[in-house]
């Protein structure tokens, strides 16, 4: 299988709390929900049918938490099982990379807490399509950090967000990226479908 990040983030790079705010995963951040109402039809066909391309699906804890709260045994899972995110979510492998989950309480989910690396090498060596990550942007940074990701997909949504966590931070390693698709969608998000492509090249003096 091919490991493909899929995340939300803003014009200043934030990725935290793109959905809505909730106290207790995300404490102190007051600008939840920025990126649904920027959602329209086709950007949400184009997220469905993302999802439905996955053949098993890795998140970080935080992320696997939020995802389950509403997904998972939370009223969106269960009062929408026709829709093909719930649907995908809620019949397909699991993986949470955490030291610290111990009983997870959503179905199909296995927690990866040894050797992550080896973990995840072992899981995109099994036959498939996609293992994908949406969210968990810690996790996602350390995937591409390791060399483990084969795409990543921003939806980058028309807003400056002014708080929360950035994807990236101030301070990383660096890497080249290739891009392959791009698209626009009606209110706005646009789309950025990169894969690695190694160090960068800087220009010289």
């Amino acid at each position: 299988m091919e490991l493909k990040v899929n995340i939300q983030v803003s014009v200043d790079g934030v990725f935290q709390s793109n959905g809505g705010r909730h106290p207790d995963f995300d404490p102190g951040m007051d600008r939840g929900g920025w990126a649904r109402p920027l959602f329209d039809d086709e950007s949400l066909t184009y997220v469905g049918n993302y999802y439905q391309r996955a053949d098993a699906f890795l998140f970080g804890r935080r992320t696997y938490e939020i995802f389950n709260w509403s997904w998972g045994t939370g009223t969106w899972g269960a009062d929408h099982g026709n829709n093909p995110i719930s649907n995908a979510l809620n019949t397909r492998p699991k993986y949470v990379a955490s030291m610290t989950l111990t009983e997870p309480t959503w179905s199909n989910t296995t927690v990866l807490s040894g050797n992550l690396a080896s973990a995840v090498r072992d899981l995109k060596a099994q036959p498939g399509r996609e293992l994908q990550v949406h969210g968990s942007g810690m996790l996602a940074r350390w995937l591409l950090m390791n060399d483990l990701v084969d795409e990543l997909t921003l939806l980058v949504a028309p807003v400056i967000v002014g708080q929360g966590e950035r994807l990236f931070p101030d301070s990383g390693p660096d890497l080249a990226l290739d891009l392959v698709e791009t698209r626009a969608f009606p209110k706005g998000i646009v789309l950025q479908t990169y894969r690695p492509a190694g160090r960068p090249y800087y220009a010289s003096d």
